[in-house]
C-alpha cells in the first residue's frame, strides 16, 4: 500500500448507550481510493463526521495528513474536503455563486479562482448552467455541483457520504468519473455506500457491520474468501422458493438478487438437484438453475452471519 495518509487506531463513538463506531482501526494509503461499504444504520456517517473533524470521537484518534482529529479538528479541514449525503448547497445562489463562496470559505486566492472554475467545468458538465440557481438543479447535478465546490481547494484527501445515493444512473456513471480521475491525479478519496455493486470500484474494501469492520482487503481478496459456492435460481413464486430453500440442510444462506435467488451451498453438483425436487415438490415453477460466481454481497452476508448469530 502507498504511504498512509490516513491513519485510523481505535477511533469509537458513542451515543448514549449505543456504539455507533467500535474501536475501528486502518489505514488509507495517497492515491487509494477507499470504500466503505455497508447497509443503513453501520456506522458509514458517524466515522466519516469523526474522520472530517465534524464529530469528536469518544476514544481513538485518527490522523489525516499527519494532523489528529481529536486534537486539532479544526485543523483537519484544511487538509481535506468532506461531502456529506446532505451536502450544505444554497438554493438561491447560482452555480458560479455556490463555487465562488466556497472558494471564500476555503480562502482560495482570487488569481487562481478562474482557472480552477473552469477545470471544474470541465470534468463536472456544469458550465452551460453556471447561472443557474441550485434549488433549480437535477438530483443529479446537485451532486456534481456539491463535489465540485467540496473540490475548489483542491483538498489533499477527499470524504464522500453516499455521493451516488438517490442519483439517476446517467449521473451516477458520471459522478464515478470524476471521482476516478481525481484518484488518479493522487487524491485520496474514502467513500460510502450501502450499494453493494460499487464495491468492485474501490482498491480496497472495508464491510462495516453495526460499528466495526468485518473484512478489510481488495474486492479480488474479498471474494477469495467466499467458503463455498452459489447456485442462481430462477423461479415462481421466488419468495415461496426463498422460503422453501431456507429449510433445506444442503442450503446454508437464500438471498433474492433482483429476480433470481441466490442459494449458497457447499456443493453446487450436490444441492442443485436436491433443491430442483424440494421446490418442484411444493409447487414452485423452476424456470432456470445455473451456479454461478459469489458477488461481494455473498461475501458480505457471509461475513455479518457470524456476528448475527453472536448477537442473538
Amino acid at each position: 500500500m502507498p504511504e498512509p495518509i490516513i491513519r485510523v487506531r481505535g477511533l469509537t463513538r458513542r451515543f448514549g448507550a449505543v456504539t455507533a463506531v467500535d474501536g475501528l482501526s486502518f489505514d488509507v494509503g495517497r492515491g487509494e481510493l477507499f470504500g466503505i461499504v455497508g447497509p443503513d444504520g453501520a456506522g458509514k456517517t458517524t466515522l466519516l463526521r469523526m474522520l472530517a473533524g465534524v464529530l469528536r470521537p469518544t476514544s481513538g484518534d485518527a490522523e489525516i495528513v499527519g494532523v489528529s482529529v481529536a486534537a486539532r479538528p479544526e485543523r483537519v479541514k484544511h487538509t481535506l474536503a468532506y461531502m456529506s449525503q446532505r451536502f450544505g448547497l444554497y438554493a438561491d445562489l447560482t452555480v458560479a455563486e455556490n463555487l465562488d463562496f466556497y472558494a471564500d470559505l476555503y480562502r482560495v486566492p482570487r488569481s487562481e479562482r478562474p482557472q480552477r472554475r473552469e477545470r471544474l467545468y470541465q470534468f463536472s458538465g456544469l458550465e452551460p448552467f453556471h447561472d443557474r440557481l441550485a434549488g433549480k438543479l437535477s438530483g443529479g447535478m446537485k451532486q456534481k455541483l456539491g463535489l465540485s465546490c467540496a473540490l475548489i481547494h483542491q483538498p489533499e484527501a477527499l470524504l464522500l457520504d453516499e455521493p451516488t445515493f438517490g442519483v439517476d444512473p446517467i449521473s451516477r456513471r458520471d459522478l464515478w468519473i470524476i471521482i476516478h480521475e481525481r484518484v488518479a491525479e493522487g487524491v485520496t478519496v474514502v467513500v460510502s455506500t450501502s450499494y453493494m455493486d460499487e464495491a468492485e470500484r474501490f482498491d480496497r474494501v472495508g464491510f462495516l457491520h453495526e460499528g466495526h469492520f468485518i473484512a478489510v482487503d481488495t474486492p479480488a481478496g474479498l471474494l477469495r474468501i467466499f467458503d463455498g459456492q452459489i447456485v442462481a435460481v430462477t423461479a415462481r413464486p421466488l419468495e415461496k422458493a426463498r422460503e422453501i430453500c431456507e429449510r433445506l440442510p444442503d442450503a446454508r444462506r437464500s438471498m433474492i438478487f433482483g429476480d433470481k435467488l441466490h442459494v449458497s451451498v457447499a456443493s453446487a453438483e450436490t444441492a442443485a438437484p436436491k433443491i430442483e425436487a424440494a421446490l418442484a415438490g411444493a409447487g414452485v415453477e423452476v424456470v432456470a438453475m445455473t451456479r454461478v460466481p459469489a458477488s461481494l454481497e455473498d461475501v458480505f452476508i457471509q461475513e455479518s452471519e457470524p456476528q448475527r448469530e453472536h448477537d442473538a
